[in-house]
């Protein structure tokens, strides 16, 4: 099965240099600025920690400025996501849940005011938008449920760094415990199928 990513969103706008003061605040990697005959212009920026890019410009869509209204951007920590906006003067909405699901209604139908009770992972939610009103969401997702991820990977080398000295911590206990404190030759695999399953990758 050939794989299909999620790679750009093209995100309408009226004033380019705006939006691109506006997105590099944010902190976004700039990764193009390119600028063509007739007007022509994409400017390129990937959010930390992102896969996917947003591209604005000119000549790059017909759509209205202001006009995209669903891009969801996922978090693992709403709360501090949120003062990271307002400190880069992003004007975020609250945080909010949904009465009844674990998704958010159109508009403000059965929006609840804070992040999920049980901090539920896919539950939490916020808003911000550009200065078009081009709108954002970010979702709080602090476990992915199974089959929903096929990799990882690590936000930094300490991260990797501590999956591995909890897969040595585990294995040692292991070899101690079902193994009579014998070496494991197959350790690479443990480790492996230890780590995949910490990582959401396995049940």
């Amino acid at each position: 099965m050939v794989d299909f990513k999620v790679e750009i969103v093209v995100l309408p706008v009226s004033d380019v240099d705006r939006a691109k003061a506006f997105y590099n605040g944010l902190g976004w990697r700039e990764d193009v600025d390119y600028q063509g005959p007739n007007d022509f212009r994409v400017v390129h920026f990937t959010p930390p920690g992102s896969a996917a890019s947003i591209i604005v410009g000119k000549g790059i869509t017909d759509a209205a400025p202001g006009s995209s209204k669903g891009v969801h951007i996922v978090v693992d920590d709403i709360v501090a996501a949120r003062a990271e906006l307002v400190a880069k003067g992003a004007e975020p909405s609250e945080i909010f849940h949904d009465a009844g699901g674990v998704f958010h209604h159109a508009g403000t139908t059965d929006r609840v005011d804070g992040p999920h009770p049980a901090r539920q992972s896919y539950s939490s939610f916020l808003s911000f938008a550009d200065p078009d009103g081009n709108l954002f969401f970010l979702q709080e997702v602090t476990q992915r449920r199974l089959g929903r991820i096929s990799h990882v990977v690590y936000g930094s080398a300490a991260e990797l760094e501590q999956a591995l000295r909890d897969a040595a911590l585990a294995h040692g206990r292991h070899e101690a415990d079902e193994l009579d404190g014998k070496y494991d030759e197959n350790w690479p695999a443990w480790y492996a199928t230890f780590m995949a399953k910490a990582a959401g990758l396995e049940s």
